[in-house]
């Protein structure tokens, strides 16, 4: 499915757009899940298992910014991490054996989706080696003005920033202003809706609020090689296995020199990333009401 160009691409600057990898069919399944789900958030009011809620959000106008765990609320989710194109890409970026981490669908709806500050994924969940990414499935329209995903080139090949809060605890945001980011450089992460990205677990991205008019939904995977064993721990060695996608089981964790720091202390917002990121006493996005006489449809 990629060409060694593609894949030396991903291996230099820690990112790659695969146009088309999700069909028409599928996505418009995908789509009528999030719609469904949607209307089910009318009926809460809090953040729940399944629901991450926007500021505002109220039965009349339903807000959400994130559906938790997609993959194990829906079957079209778990069929495309499984499918066969897919799993193709993932072969050629992490080797043949393969494991699904967790998934969520971020939410950007027109005029007040949350931005995410920058972060690297490895600061969350820190493993023997980091051979994993992040799949990010487009289901609309990207660009920089519905609030696309940035990612600094080459980022993966430095150095593990601190992602804790002025009282030392986790909050899942590295300071904007540490030096050496390259945040000057960082790129927009964009495509067609059905275009699929794969970013490095160390790579430094983030995004802004989605101030236009258009939704932003997107999809995201975290997939591992299956002998990379988080360095938290396995609580449920039954379900760990049961996530396995392709390749059997393994008790050998392959060990890499790569920078870590532990998530801990834990966040006392615990949750999401939105959650986490709450007690970041230094912000890059700004996050803004747009009035409603500014959308159009």
């Amino acid at each position: 499915m990629i060409t060694q160009q593609q894949v030396a691409q991903y291996r230099e600057e820690g990112w790659l757009v695969v146009p088309e990898l999700l069909n028409d069919l599928m996505r418009r399944r995908m789509k009528e899940a999030l719609a469904q789900w949607v209307e089910q958030s009318r009926k809460v009011s809090s953040h729940t298992d399944v629901f991450d809620l926007e500021r505002g959000h109220s039965a009349d106008e339903p807000r959400l910014r994130r559906i938790k765990q997609p993959h194990r609320n829906h079957p079209v989710f778990e069929e495309f991490i499984r499918s066969k194109p897919v799993l193709e890409v993932l072969e050629a970026l992490l080797g043949p054996a393969l494991r699904l981490q967790n998934s969520k669908l971020n939410l950007k709806s027109p005029r007040f989706g949350s931005p995410v500050e920058w972060h690297q994924d490895w600061a969350f969940y820190p493993a023997t080696n980091d051979d994993i990414l992040a799949v990010g499935v487009m289901l609309d329209d990207t660009s920089l003005e519905n609030g696309a995903m940035l990612v600094v080139p080459g980022s993966h090949k430095g150095p593990t920033y601190d992602h804790h809060d002025a009282d030392g605890r986790f909050c899942g945001a590295l300071d904007p202003n540490a030096p050496g980011l390259g945040l000057e450089r960082a790129v927009p992460i964009v495509g067609r809706a059905g275009s699929v990205s794969f970013h490095h677990v160390r790579a430094i991205h983030g995004s802004a609020q989605n101030r236009s008019t258009m939704s932003r939904n997107f999809l995201l995977y975290e997939v591992c090689a299956a002998d990379a064993f988080p360095l938290m721990g396995v609580p449920d060695f039954e379900d760990f296995n049961s996530r396995l996608l392709q390749g059997g089981p393994t008790i050998v964790p392959r060990f890499r020199d790569t920078p870590v720091r532990m998530p801990l202390p834990p966040a006392l917002n615990q949750g999401s990333i939105y959650e986490n990121q709450s007690a970041s006493g230094k912000r890059f996005f700004d996050q803004v009401e747009v009035p409603q006489q500014a959308a159009s449809t």
